[in-house]
C-alpha cells in the first residue's frame, strides 16, 4: 500500500478567475494560510498538484513540541501550540491533537546537558519541563531497558494525527469561502511591472494580488524560474505504523535507537531516533558549503547514496514553456520507497528494549522527503525580487508542529498586518547577506 491513508480533500470543479491570494502546495503549512487568509475575509485559491497534504505533511512523526526547539522558533511555536489547543474545535474536525508530553530520553552525561539547557530555555518562556534522572526515568518506565543517563519530559508537548490534520485545515478553508484545486498545479507567475498578477496553473490563469509558494520540496525548483535561490536540499525519512495493541506508553519518546508515537487507533508511528538517507544530486554540490556546519555534526545520522534521484532532479529544474506540463505535473505526489532496515531496525531496537513491543505487527511502512534549509529553520518571507511572492518553506522536519502559526505568521505578511512574532529570523536574505549560518544546539 503505497503512502499513507489521508483523509481525501475533493477539488473544487471550477477554477476561480480572480482570487486575492493564491497558496501554491496543499500541505499543512499551505493549508494553515489559506485558513487564515479565508478567516480574515480574504478570497483564496489553495492549488495543489496532487492531493492534500498526500506529501510529507502526512508522513511525518506526528510530533506537536515546544521542547528541543531552536531558539529563534519558540516564539512561533508557543503561538501553534496555542492554536492546536484549539484547532479541533476550529475545523469542526478531529486532527487527533492530544497533549501527552514528550520524553527525550538521554544516554550520556553530555547530552543530560544539553537536555538541561534546553530546559531552562522553556522556563524563560514560562512552559514547565522537567530533568529525569536514570532512577527515575527507571520508575516511569520498569520495563524499558535502555542505557541511561536521563531524560527531558514536556508534558505540554503533544501529538497529532498528519493523516487528519491538514485535509482538516484544508476543509476549514473551504467552509470559510477558499477554493480547494487539487490536481492542479501551478506552472508559474504572471507579473505585470513587475510584481505579481496572477498564477499558470495546468487548468487556467488565475489572476491574484499574492502568491504563497509553500511547496516544501519544490520550492526551489519553482523559484529559480524567477531567479530566486532558495538553498534547500532534501532528506529521505522512512517511518512504520503498527497495528493497535496494548500496553505501550501514552507519552512520544525520543532515543537514538527509535522514536515512536502513539496513534489514535491504538498502534504506534515508529522511526529510528537519527537515521535518514540522502540522495546525493546536483544542488548538493551547489550548496555543499552552506551546509558544512550541519554535515560535520550530523554525517554519522546521514546515509548518503547515489540513485536515479540525481538524474530525476536534472529533470526536474528543467524550465519548461507555461503552455507545456511541468515538472509538477508529472509527480503528483513523491511517495519515495521507505528503507526496510531503517525501520525494521528501529522496531527490533525497540521490541528489544520494551518487551511489550514485541508484540507489535507492522501494519505499513512509507518514506517522505523532508526539505531541509542549511540553519534548520524555515524561510517565511516575502521576495525582495517579486514583490507580491511570498515564500513559507525549509522547515527542516519541524514543519507540522509549527504549521499553524506559520500559516498566520505568513497571512500577516500576506495582508499587511502587524506579524505575531519577529519575522527577521525567517527572512530569506539571510543566505545572502552574510548572515553566519547557526545551528541550534540539537544539531550543533
Amino acid at each position: 500500500m503505497p503512502g499513507p491513508y489521508v483523509t481525501p480533500v475533493i477539488g473544487d470543479e471550477m477554477l476561480p478567475r480572480r482570487v486575492d491570494a493564491v497558496v501554491i502546495g496543499g500541505g499543512i503549512v499551505g493549508a494553515s494560510t489559506a485558513l487564515e487568509l479565508a478567516e480574515r475575509g480574504h478570497s483564496v485559491a489553495l492549488c495543489e498538484k496532487g492531493g492534500i497534504a498526500c506529501e510529507q505533511s502526512s508522513r511525518n512523526w506526528g510530533w506537536v513540541r515546544l521542547s528541543r526547539r531552536d531558539i529563534r522558533e519558540m516564539p512561533l511555536m508557543l503561538e501553534a501550540s496555542s492554536i492546536w489547543d484549539g484547532l479541533a474545535k476550529r475545523t469542526g474536525r478531529e486532527t487527533g491533537y492530544r497533549q501527552t508530553g514528550i520524553v527525550f530520553t538521554t544516554a550520556s552525561e553530555s547530552a543530560q546537558a544539553q537536555n538541561a539547557k534546553y530546559r531552562d530555555q522553556l522556563q524563560e518562556f514560562q512552559i514547565r519541563s522537567q530533568l529525569l534522572s536514570t532512577k527515575e526515568v527507571k520508575d516511569k518506565y520498569p520495563d524499558l531497558d535502555l542505557k541511561l543517563h536521563g531524560a527531558l519530559v514536556t508534558a505540554v508537548d503533544g501529538r497529532a494525527e498528519p493523516q487528519l490534520a491538514g485535509p482538516a485545515i484544508a476543509l476549514a478553508a473551504r467552509d470559510r469561502g477558499a477554493n480547494i484545486l487539487v490536481e492542479c498545479a501551478v506552472r508559474g507567475l504572471e507579473l505585470s511591472a513587475g510584481r505579481v498578477s496572477g498564477v499558470v496553473t495546468e487548468h487556467g490563469t488565475i489572476t491574484c494580488d499574492a502568491v504563497v509558494l509553500a511547496g516544501g520540496v519544490w520550492s526551489n525548483f519553482f523559484a529559480r524560474r524567477y531567479g530566486i535561490d532558495i538553498p534547500q536540499l532534501n532528506v529521505t525519512a522512512s517511518v512504520l505504523r503498527t497495528n493497535p495493541f496494548e500496553g505501550g506508553p501514552e507519552e512520544a519518546i525520543w532515543c537514538e535507537e527509535f522514536a515512536l508515537r502513539k496513534r489514535l487507533d491504538g498502534g504506534y508511528t515508529i522511526a529510528s531516533g537519527h537515521e535518514n538517507i540522502v540522495d546525493i544530486v546536483p544542488r548538493s554540490f551547489k550548496y555543499m558549503f552552506r551546509y558544512l556546519p550541519a554535515l560535520r555534526n550530523d554525517w554519522k545520522s546521514l546515509n548518503f547514496r547515489i540513485s536515479g534521484q540525481f538524474l530525476k532532479d536534472i529533470s526536474d529544474a528543467k524550465l519548461r514553456p507555461l503552455d507545456q506540463a511541468s515538472a509538477f505535473e508529472y509527480t503528483r505526489v513523491l511517495d519515495p520507497v521507505p528503507s526496510k532496515k531503517l525501520t525494521d531496525g528501529a522496531l527490533k531496537a525497540l521490541a528489544k528494549r520494551w518487551p511489550v513491543f514485541s508484540q507489535a505487527t507492522i501494519a505499513q511502512r512509507w518514506g517522505g522527503l523532508i526539505d531541509v534549509a542549511p540553519d534548520a529553520i524555515p524561510v517565511i518571507d516575502e521576495t525582495r525580487k517579486i514583490p507580491g511572492f511570498f515564500i513559507a518553506t525549509g522547515f527542516s522536519g519541524h514543519g507540522f508542529g509549527i504549521a499553524p502559526a506559520a500559516g498566520r505568521l505568513m497571512a500577516d505578511l500576506v495582508t499587511g498586518k502587524s506579524p505575531i512574532v519577529d519575522p527577521k529570523a525567517f527572512r530569506l536574505s539571510r543566505f545572502t547577506d552574510g548572515s553566519k549560518i547557526v545551528l541550534s544546539p540539537e544539531h550543533a
